[in-house]
């Protein structure tokens, strides 16, 4: 009897007029690794001159979520080990995939049903047509293992309204499918029993109507998000010009809301929370995607190459799973007064593009 071969952990196919990838590791909520996004890279270059593939959809295995992000367990153990050249390559090729997506001549449909977090925001976030359901679970959460937003995270918290951006990369908070609208990271919510007819009426209708016009006969209005309602306070404190005084006007501001942010914050990475405030807001001035990326890559390989925090973070969360993470400096007030200098202003051995 021969071996059974291991299940793909990328399931290309074509459906009808559907070019169909679905990410098949359902038992770590899909996260990616370097052979998924060679994967899902080769599949988008084939069907680039496939004249039978008009649309590409984009979802996950399972019934927890598209994409958990990127798998950092990995990440670790790579950089730990001394393989730098790995880790290089696969922020390489994952920020080309998120570029190309963006920048893609057929409409790629995104199904961000369930979690989607990291580098499924990376996945789903730049798609032409970006579906969220009531199961939806958005977050940029890399602050919380002492990191920093990438995949174009940063590119996307800067367009949010008002200062949501700089909330929800330093918290690392989720967002529902609603809060996803309301927030530019998602286009359109789609119950998610009605999934199946969407993916059959993208496939195989047979007349010239686009795929936008099809998304929105599946289209419903969600319960309204509460985000509206929280908006001053938030865009009071976070326009702030530091971590620091951020969280002393959180604590100022006296509300029981506000209060828990700041207790957030104080427990998180400060390096991780400085570089992700001034690298959100050099995107948000950036002209386009691709400048988001290689400010997020030069940050990125900053912390891979020379701060321990994203090494002592995943250990503490993922590893050993102590959840008692010793940050360097320990807390923000040590914070120097542009924290986030270094990583802004580093240059990798490697260029992205």
């Amino acid at each position: 009897m021969t071996e059974p071969t291991a299940a793909p952990r990328v399931i290309v196919r074509t459906e009808g007029a559907l070019g169909r990838l679905t990410l098949n590791r359902p038992e770590a909520i899909n996260a990616l690794d370097h052979g998924m996004i060679v994967q899902i890279t080769a599949a988008l270059e084939a069907w680039l001159d496939d004249t039978d593939v008009q649309i590409v959809m984009i979802d996950g295995a399972g019934e927890r979520g598209m994409c958990a992000g990127g798998d950092v367990r990995e990440l670790h153990a790579q950089i730990v080990s001394g393989r730098s050249a790995e880790t290089i390559e696969f922020f390489r090729a994952e920020y080309a995939m998120n570029a190309m997506i963006a920048e893609y001549p057929k409409p790629i449909v995104a199904i961000a049903d369930g979690i989607t977090m990291g580098g499924g925001i990376g996945l789903a976030g730049h798609a032409a047509i970006r579906i969220v359901t009531e199961r939806s679970k958005l977050a940029m959460p890399e602050t919380r293992i002492g990191f920093t937003p990438d995949v174009g995270g940063t590119w996307l918290l800067g367009r949010a309204p008002g200062r949501f951006g700089e909330y929800f990369g330093l918290t690392g908070g989720a967002m529902n499918g609603a809060d996803a609208v309301y927030l530019g990271f998602a286009d359109h919510f789609v119950p998610s029993d009605r999934l199946e007819a969407l993916r059959e009426a993208l496939a195989y209708r047979a007349d010239p109507t686009g795929p936008a016009e099809i998304v929105l006969l599946f289209d419903e209005t969600p319960e309204p998000t509460e985000l509206p309602d929280a908006r001053e306070w938030i865009d009071e404190a976070f326009s702030e010009n530091t971590v620091a005084e951020i969280v002393a006007r959180l604590q100022a501001q006296g509300t029981t809301d506000a209060a828990a942010i700041a207790d957030l914050l104080e427990g998180l990475a400060p390096t991780g929370l400085a570089v992700t405030l001034d690298a959100v807001r050099e995107a948000r001035v950036l002209p386009d995607l691709r400048s988001a990326l290689e400010g997020e890559y030069r940050r990125v390989m900053w912390f891979v190459t020379q701060h321990p925090d994203l090494v002592e973070g995943i250990r503490a969360q993922l590893v050993d799973k102590d959840r008692n993470p010793k940050w360097e400096p320990a807390t923000i007030a040590e914070l120097g007064p542009d924290a986030g200098a270094d990583a802004r202003a580093y240059v990798p051995v490697r260029p992205l593009f």
